[in-house]
């Protein structure tokens, strides 16, 4: 699964190294639905090209359950129309090489969502970011500067972003150059780097849901690359479908049982974190909903669900038979 995401990533980023659109094929002549974005600011994407096959499935994919209630609408990528937004991309390259010769060869750019109104999203594209942008609506603030979502949680930042006067909702994709990350805990402060060795935050090293990148960096280190446009038909419903998502329940079976059962579909890595946090959790470093946030995260609610369903249909049958 790491390496399939990672070959994703690798494929949208290509789509935008150069100053110019990179299929010519791909750009769709026909007016923009709705007049979303401005020509000399968006080029749309056409639906057949493999930009747009590729953005969409990455798009659902982090929408988990709610991907079913989302129409994606239209995807526009960043035209690069001016000389100033070139300036900007040849910044980015600029320093993505300098944080790879300070890191060791290796500037770690990812993809990171960013949710937000269509005005600002098309404020940022047009001038940068102007300020570190709102507090994360899904979950706590992890410090102070730009929050954006990994492309596997694009939920988190369609959550963060608005409806527009066309029902609409809009979120940026954007190369991030993330550097040697730090964890950033809940609820924090932080401003800046806790020191010259780490160049960005995140919530977790090994399975980050949570890009921090701080204000003095929001406009070298980020570049937005494409905006999505969805409809989910009723948004209060949309916002429920997450926040009744069922979560998996551990006091079915002990800890130990079930660290044991996920290592035979987990890889060491992973596995590794998780016996650290469990290890953190016995001496108690962490809180047991700490634990299986933990849990939560690097193993995934469809895996943790799939290996406890035995032990929540036995439980179930044990009532039943008790009434």
């Amino acid at each position: 699964m790491d390496q399939i995401q990672g070959d994703v990533e690798s494929q949208i980023s290509l789509t935008i190294d150069d100053d110019e659109i990179s299929d010519s094929g791909s750009v769709c002549d026909e007016t923009s639905p709705f007049g979303l974005f401005p020509e000399d600011v968006f080029v749309q994407i056409g639906e057949g090209s493999l930009e747009h096959g590729m953005i969409t499935r990455n798009f659902l994919t982090g929408m988990g359950s709610a991907a079913k209630y989302t129409n994606v609408v239209a995807i526009h990528k960043n035209s690069l129309s001016t000389l100033s937004r070139k300036a900007r991309l040849e910044s980015f390259q600029l320093f993505s090489e300098a944080v790879a010769e300070k890191c060791g060869g290796n500037a770690n750019v990812r993809l990171g969502w960013f949710g937000g109104t269509r005005d600002e999203i098309l404020g940022i594209v047009k001038q940068g970011f102007s300020h570190c942008g709102r507090r994360p609506v899904n979950g706590q603030s992890y410090g102070v500067g730009v929050h954006l979502a990994s492309t596997q949680f694009s939920i988190d930042g369609a959550l963060s972003s608005d409806v527009d006067e066309d029902g609409l909702k809009h979120i940026l994709l954007c190369r991030v150059i993330m550097g040697n990350m730090e964890v950033i805990c809940p609820g924090s402060n932080q401003f800046h780097p806790s020191s010259q060795n780490f160049d960005s935050g995140v919530d977790n090293l090994l399975a980050p849901r949570r890009y921090i990148v701080w204000s003095a960096n929001m406009n070298s280190h980020i570049f937005p690359t494409f905006v999505v446009s969805f409809k989910v038909p009723f948004v209060n419903d949309f916002l429920s479908v997450q926040a009744n998502v069922p979560k998996p329940r551990t006091s079915l079976m002990t800890f130990s049982a079930l660290i044991s059962i996920l290592s035979r579909f987990l890889n060491p890595p992973k596995m590794a974190l998780i016996d650290k946090s469990y290890n953190d959790y016995r001496g108690n470093k962490i809180t047991r909903p700490q634990f299986i946030n933990s849990l939560r995260l690097i193993a995934g609610d469809g895996l943790l669900l799939e290996v406890l369903k035995p032990y929540t249909q036995e439980r179930s049958k044990m009532r039943q038979n008790a009434n």
